[in-house]
């Protein structure tokens, strides 16, 4: 037994070695495989104050997340001065879940850093919320910093290249008309799009010609029609604020007011001359009647001048027709 004792205690061991032997060999397996795929990422992280933690890498490349990414963008916040506040900034944590979630992570970031350098109060939720609702957060910050130009009607999505307005005299006004806007942050996320910018800045320039006595007004001062449309307030529950709408160009179309007017006058012509045949119609037809009473009657004399001598007759046979003299005797 005395014997037995340090051969098992030997074989013990010689088992703890082996296993720390492979536990090593997987130490530093692995802690090669983060050297070589890992190690540049964390360093770069560190020289730029990002502050990755190194097991952070790994678990990302579990979690399917590319590491490139979310350190690329975390330095890009860091280095911008966007995500120094660990409660509400850009953390590691928010830019994996935003990764996960199908986002755009460096479109995000970047909107971010523009809306920062303009003063824009934009955070890391809202602009991550942009970008999970389809719209491109990155445009929509820039548009914002500088507005853009609509064409209305918008040539790309209409086969008219002007409205077409009358005011009350009757002329017709053709419009081209640029709007210029810009975006609203606080109402992109369910605001309507350019198409209905376009649609109201087009209704609203109809309906202010429409109610102008002259066309003449009109065009002598366009920018009361730009000052009556921007009254209206069209941007209400938009994604866009509108700056100004100007009037690129207006021309004087067909004259519809003296058009309709003699069509108006050519039915009137029409329906006079259908009454005139109706009424020499109604005419004719009443000279026929009276030619036809006009003979009947002459009928009924003919058959009363008949019956006269068969009166007479029959008077003389019943005696009672008597026969005066000159002189007054019967």
């Amino acid at each position: 037994m005395t014997v037995l004792y340090p051969l098992l205690a030997a074989d013990t061991q010689e088992t703890l070695l082996i296993v720390g032997g492979f536990v090593a060999v997987l130490v530093a397996f692995a802690l090669a495989f983060f050297l070589l795929k890992y190690f540049s990422l964390w360093l770069q992280a560190y020289m730029s104050n990002a502050q990755i933690d190194p097991l952070s890498l790994v678990f990302m490349g579990l979690r399917q997340v590319n590491p490139r990414t979310i350190v690329d963008a975390k330095i890009v916040a860091m280095q911008a001065g966007v995500g120094t506040n660990p409660e509400t900034g850009i953390t590691t944590r928010r830019l994996e879940a935003h990764y996960l979630a199908g986002g755009d992570v460096p479109r995000v970031i970047s909107a971010i850093v523009v809306a920062h350098r303009a003063d824009i109060d934009l955070d890391f939720d809202r602009a991550a919320a942009i970008d999970l609702a389809g719209r491109d957060v990155l445009d929509a910050v820039r548009t914002s910093v500088y507005p853009k130009v609509i064409d209305c009607p918008d040539p790309e999505k209409s086969s008219k290249t002007t409205l077409s307005a009358v005011a009350k005299n009757g002329v017709e006004l053709k419009i081209r008309a640029r709007v210029t806007v810009r975006t609203n942050l606080s109402q992109l996320i369910g605001g309507a799009t350019e198409e209905t910018i376009i649609a109201r800045v087009g209704e609203g320039i109809i309906t202010s010609i429409g109610s102008s006595e002259d066309h003449l007004k009109v065009m002598e001062n366009p920018d009361r029609i730009s000052k009556a449309v921007l009254e209206r307030g069209l941007d209400a529950h938009t994604a866009f604020e509108i700056v100004s709408i100007d009037i690129a160009d207006i021309d004087i179309g067909e004259n519809i007011g003296a058009r309709l007017q003699a069509d108006q006058a050519e039915a009137d012509t029409r329906k006079a001359q259908a009454l005139a045949e109706q009424r020499r119609a109604n005419a004719v037809a009443h000279e026929q009647e009276m030619k036809a009473t006009v003979a009947e009657n002459q009928a009924m004399v003919i058959l009363a001048q008949a019956e006269v001598p068969l009166a007479m007759a029959q008077a003389f046979r019943e005696g009672n027709l008597e026969i005066v003299q000159p002189n007054g005797r019967g």
